[in-house]
């Protein structure tokens, strides 16, 4: 049985170092660049296959260099590509990602063969998608896409975790089918319009759906209905850079939930595999391992 299911978007990257990020009409010279496997879809199912769990993958790339890349990324961890469709005429999805000296960053993307998922069909056609202990979506899927996804797994009984990032308005029908859903700081104010992180994330829980706010250093916020809101602290590491490390987060997050943990035991451990995360560069991500996060969690 597949333990967690992702469903969302695949971009490669294309990362520059910089001191700054540049203002409107300015030229930086930038210190180097390189490319990595992204997309929040792809790096939370990398990051839930390498902590442990079985993970299968529902998608779309371009028919390109791109594409075969971010397929070989998901096989080279040991994600399920079945549901993995390739576009013969949309290019793969890509991003530019400018990274700043202090580990701080921004990105643009352009989306590409993501948003071509055709949600009419992905019902029948990733069956197996819908056996998994949690679907885990994020806002790089068309609403529609979310939709018809979650609909499907909830029916066969799926925790449905949604990272609404990036921020953007979300339809009640969606909404009613998440058990989970997991935001940032920015995200949580953009949403209800609320900057208090306390006050945005009660603002965001509901009966039965739990809400978490991560807020980096800070740690984050869990609201899961029946107690008061729990903080979990971040772990005092030095950060070398923050890209992707929300995604390695939700990643573990669902590895844990789909093991048996209960919400506030995954929602430590995932503030323990994102100090690792942040702490270490693109070379070393790749080795963090549930043994690593565990080990982390007893000091």
């Amino acid at each position: 049985m597949i333990d967690v299911a992702v469903v969302g978007s695949l971009h490669l990257d294309i990362m520059v170092a910089a001191k700054h990020l540049p203002v409107r009409d300015e030229t930086l010279v930038g210190s180097s660049w390189h490319t990595k496997c992204g997309g929040k879809g792809g790096n939370q199912a990398v990051a839930a296959a390498r902590l442990g769990a079985r993970v299968a993958f529902g998608g779309r790339i371009g028919a390109d260099d791109f594409g075969e890349r971010l397929k070989a990324n998901l096989t080279d961890a040991g994600v399920d590509i079945s549901c993995l469709a390739v576009d013969a005429v949309r290019p793969s999805g890509m991003s530019v990602a400018i990274s700043e000296s202090t580990g701080d960053y921004g990105a643009v993307i352009v989306s590409g063969a993501n948003l071509a998922i055709p949600p009419d069909e992905i019902v029948g056609a990733w069956k197996n998608l819908w056996q998994a202990k949690v679907l885990l979506l994020q806002n790089e899927a068309s609403e529609t896409v979310n939709l018809a996804a979650a609909t499907a797994a909830r029916a066969k009984g799926a925790k449905i975790t949604l990272n609404a990032a990036p921020a953007k308005a979300l339809p009640p029908p969606l909404l009613d089918c998440i058990d989970l859903l997991i935001v940032n700081r920015l995200e949580a104010s953009m949403l209800t319009g609320l900057s208090e992180p306390e006050a945005a994330i009660h603002a965001l829980r509901r009966p039965g759906r739990a809400a978490i706010l991560t807020m980096g250093a800070n740690g984050l916020l869990l609201d899961d209905g029946s107690n008061a809101i729990q903080r979990v602290p971040a772990h005092p590491v030095t950060q070398i850079s923050s890209h992707g490390a929300g995604d390695f987060f939700c990643g573990a997050l669902a590895a844990r939930l789909a093991a048996g943990a209960t919400l506030d035991a995954a929602c430590s451990y995932g503030a323990a595999a994102a100090a690792l995360f942040v702490s270490r560069n693109d070379g070393a991500r790749a080795a963090i391992t549930h043994r690593d996060v565990e080990a982390l969690l007893t000091t």
